[in-house]
């Protein structure tokens, strides 16, 4: 009996990645790299800055602000007198949020929209691909059917 040659790693692996759907997938994923900068950027610096300004409206500060302090709070001393450094715009005690254990809801918000943004768009993305696909198909349809009436 004579058995098959065993394909060389090299040669099995080029066959993998020739394929259309590992190409279409590897693109997909650089553009989705790339997407999420976009939303992210667009999360940051445009909606942020507007929920921030509307939530300093109601005197609430902002969402960089949004933290529940878990334990003791420390703060940030002063290297030649050991005391707090006070922030000159709050007049308040400067944090040290490295050393302060807290739960940042401001964070949490801001990837919710993030989340919520991406999911929009990708939906909105998914519907006009598909309503493409629906007119191929249509188009195909029609030139089958006249190609079938023709003969």
């Amino acid at each position: 009996e004579e058995q098959p040659k065993k394909k060389g790693i090299i040669k099995e692996f080029k066959e993998f990645i020739s394929r259309g759907n590992v190409v279409d997938l590897a693109v997909g994923v650089i553009i989705g790299g790339a997407f999420t900068a976009i939303v992210t950027a667009l999360t940051g610096q445009i909606l942020q800055p507007v929920i921030n300004w509307l939530i300093s409206l109601g005197g609430g500060g902002s969402l960089d602000d949004a933290r529940t302090i878990l334990g003791e709070e420390v703060f940030i001393l002063d290297t030649t007198t050991g005391l707090p450094v006070i922030n000159p715009v709050t007049g308040l005690r400067s944090t040290d949020w490295s050393k302060t254990n807290y739960i940042d809801w401001g964070a949490f918000i801001s990837a919710i929209i993030n989340f919520i943004l991406i999911a929009i768009i990708l939906f909105a993305f998914v519907k006009l691909v598909n309503k493409f696909r629906e007119k191929e198909e249509m188009v195909k349809a029609k030139v089958a059917k006249k190609d079938k009436e023709e003969k």
